[in-house]
């Protein structure tokens, strides 16, 4: 596995009755970068919704890097089986895989960059570390905060986003695809020095 394409997956649970939860930032944040890539999401054999295309303009003119941007289209625990499935469909190694996802251990809006290290008790990352037989791949972690009180962290990941968080969530996601941007196009130390000199 030689190429230089990048799979780009946004977690999240498929279906309308999850699209706007706190567990679908993931999906969320990969919305706002497909602005970026011609073209629309279509059904993939390997049960995810992708996109593939050119990711902006290079210095020369010249179109960008290719990405493949993915939505498994499975429940979020057993997000690995399609992800592993696109990586082999495409060539693609874990050096050039991407996930974003939500992380309750970060403070909502808090964004990092990161490559290989723990899943954090999340559970589509647990998935995908298995099925592809690694955890040394780039994960953008968005932060949605710990649940209020005794709340149960299940319930509260599978509740939408309330009106003040999705004033600042906008702004997030904006930066979340910058920071995958940056990825592609400049590698991840220079993504993770711009987006963690910016965020607090």
């Amino acid at each position: 596995m030689t190429t230089n394409t990048w799979l780009v997956v946004g977690l999240g649970n498929p279906g309308p009755t999850y699209v706007g939860n706190r567990h679908n930032v993931g999906q969320m944040a990969l919305d706002v970068l497909a602005r970026e890539v011609p073209g629309t999401f279509t059904s993939h054999k390997t049960r995810a919704a992708v996109l593939d295309g050119r990711l902006g303009t290079l210095a020369s003119g010249a179109p960008g890097p290719r990405v493949v941007l993915a939505k498994p289209m499975s429940y979020m625990n057993l997000s690995g089986k399609p992800v592993a499935a696109l990586c082999q469909f495409y060539g693609i190694d874990a050096e050039h895989l991407l996930v974003i996802h939500d992380e309750l251990d970060l403070p909502p809006s808090a964004l990092r960059l990161k490559r290989g290290g723990g899943e954090g008790g999340h559970n589509g990352l647990k998935s995908i570390s298995a099925a592809i037989g690694t955890k040394d791949y780039v994960r953008l972690r968005i932060g949605i905060g710990r649940p209020p009180g005794r709340m149960d962290p299940a319930d509260y990941v599978l509740r939408d986003f309330s009106a003040p968080e999705r004033t600042e969530l906008s702004v997030t996601l904006e930066e979340a695809a910058d920071g995958v941007r940056d990825v592609v196009l400049e590698g991840l130390e220079r993504a993770q020095l711009r987006l963690h000199t910016v965020q607090p």
